[in-house]
């Protein structure tokens, strides 16, 4: 066991006095990624770009006194740009509309709140992995579609109220209108965005890639006097921050079905994708500290109650810049705070210099976070698991950029259900989890019978989180007669961990069991005896 996993920094106030050098220095560093990404977040969700900020702000400053993830930063998300710009959407497209989203987002935050205190942290393992990621992919390309008029420096009244379907299909109407002065910088900044990862220079790499997209953009705003001569839809606009925050909720629509649509919408991508982000940087994590996901739950819910009542977006523990914070050298949850400072102080001595801001960089910005989630090589992997995997997560795309996010998980789960149907496992064990449990002198051995899928780990995780922490186990999955891909990479995750923290745990019984793809946690089923 590393020394790492010894001696981990103290939590608390205590691990603020030990490493708040440390955390400080993170903590900056994430702002500049943080401020350019909150900003065009909230323009692309209909939002007020400054209430990104303020969103942002309100995860470092607030969330960081709760039972946080260590490493995760709080704040907006692109994955949620979809379900907010399709509310605004819905209710108006007007300051009305987005002070109704407001409550959508109170509500929802309550919600958030009871299910952590009913500890429903664990639910996101009932959700198969290809399904998630075909959610995440799909919003990646509604994320491009959205962003690429906005890179063009395309009028808006273009592509007002277009679909994700109808926003690609004008791609070439875009092109063809396109603001030559104001594209130039949005394709110069995708251009960095693109490249610096290939950089070798260690230096070049410290530099978060949004901020030098800025340091280019701001001085050729100036350069070109955008702000004289291009339309005013061509810069970031903040206007009286501090006027602007107080109390925005309208909760005038709580009785019609719309309302209630996008409190669950909110609650499920939110949720979901936050709880995979604490899940993802536990795992990164150099000290492998194990986060409460559902006291990160309840703090998330309280921090979306607070942004949701004074006007800002929904947060999550956000991907990007949590792994920019680990990368960064952060050592505990101080670091959120800290970023949360720097963009207090932004908003305090920095608007002018964001007005300087071109929305086309912003929307490179967005472009790439979009690409990020749906790049050719998450289709190459997904294939690599195996056929079906494909054909659940083509399925869950599908469906969301024809129908919406819901739908098209709903759509994702049931071709996985139909799969798993066909290729053996009984209906009545794909939502009980069948298991004996047996105790042989100082070993437990878990025989497993019927089914082992997505549908009903959360029953085995259960019995398996009982386990002591430095027994000697060994689960038998010989008599199981389909093991799914989210339930082999839960187990080989759980054997691992469980080996980390003193014990014995092996998984036995694989070698009756045919693969449906040369990957190692494909979907297997078990060989038919001669």
């Amino acid at each position: 066991m590393s020394q790492n996993r010894n001696n981990p920094p103290a939590r608390g106030l205590n691990g603020l006095k030990e490493n708040w050098n440390k955390d400080l220095i993170s903590g900056l560093l994430v702002f500049l990624l943080a401020l350019p990404l909150s900003l065009g977040i909230a323009k692309a969700s209909g939002f007020p770009a400054a209430m990104g900020v303020l969103t942002a702000m309100i995860g470092g400053l607030f969330t960081s006194f709760f039972k946080v993830s260590e490493m995760t930063i709080k704040g907006p998300a692109a994955g949620l740009i979809t379900v907010a710009a399709s509310a605004i959407a819905e209710f108006g497209a007007d300051e009305k509309a987005w002070h109704i989203v407001c409550a959508v987002i109170v509500l929802m935050a309550i919600l958030q709140i009871a299910f952590g205190f009913l500890k429903f942290g664990s639910l996101s393992d009932f959700f198969p992995h290809t399904a998630v990621h075909g959610m995440l992919a799909a919003i990646g390309i509604i994320i491009m579609a959205k962003q690429i008029p906005v890179l063009l420096g395309t009028e808006p009244e273009y592509y007002k109220g277009e679909g994700p379907l109808e926003l690609i299909r004008d791609i070439p109407k875009f092109i063809t209108h396109a603001h030559w002065r104001i594209a130039a910088i949005g394709l110069v900044g995708l251009v960095i965005l693109f490249s610096l990862p290939k950089v070798k220079s260690e230096l070049m790499k410290k530099v978060p890639a949004p901020m030098l997209v800025l340091l280019v953009a701001i001085p050729y705003s100036l350069y070109m006097h955008f702000s004289d001569t291009e339309p005013g839809y061509s810069l970031v606009k903040i206007g009286d921050f501090w006027g602007s925050v107080g109390i925005h909720v309208d909760f005038s629509m709580i009785g019609t079905f719309a309302f209630w649509k996008y409190v669950l919408m909110f609650l499920f991508v939110s949720s979901l994708e936050s709880l995979l982000t604490v899940k993802a940087m536990d795992n990164l994590d150099p000290y492998r500290r194990e986060s409460d996901y559902n006291g990160d739950l309840k703090a998330q819910g309280a921090g979306n109650a607070l942004s949701g009542l004074l006007g800002g977006l929904p947060m999550i523990s956000e991907v990007v810049r949590s792994s920019a914070n680990i990368t960064f050298g952060a050592q505990t949850k101080w670091s959120n705070f800290f970023h949360g400072i720097f963009l207090l102080l932004a908003m305090f001595f920095l608007i002018p210099v964001i007005e300087m801001i071109p929305n086309a960089a912003l929307a490179a910005m967005l472009i790439f976070a979009g690409y990020r989630l749906a790049a050719p090589k998450e289709f190459v992997h997904v294939y690599h698991i195996g056929k079906e995997q494909l054909a659940i997560f083509l399925t869950t795309i599908i469906i969301t950029l024809a129908e919406d996010l819901l739908l098209g998980v709903v759509a994702g789960i049931l071709v996985k259900i139909i799969f798993h149907f066909f290729n053996g496992a009984p209906l009545k064990s794909l939502f009980k989890a069948n298991y004996k449990q047996i105790e042989q002198g100082e070993s437990t051995v878990i025989k497993v019978e019927g089914s082992a899928v997505f549908s009903n780990l959360l029953g085995f995780k259960k019995m398996l989180m009982d386990l002591p922490n430095e027994g000697k186990v060994k689960f038998d999955l010989t008599n199981t007669l389909l093991i799914d891909h989210s339930f082999l990479s839960f187990i080989t995750h759980f054997a691992r961990e469980y080996q980390h923290k003193g014990g014995e745990f092996e998984v036995i019984g694989l070698e009756g069991h045919r693969p449906l793809s040369p990957h190692p946690l494909a979907t297997r089923k078990r060989i038919k005896a001669a």
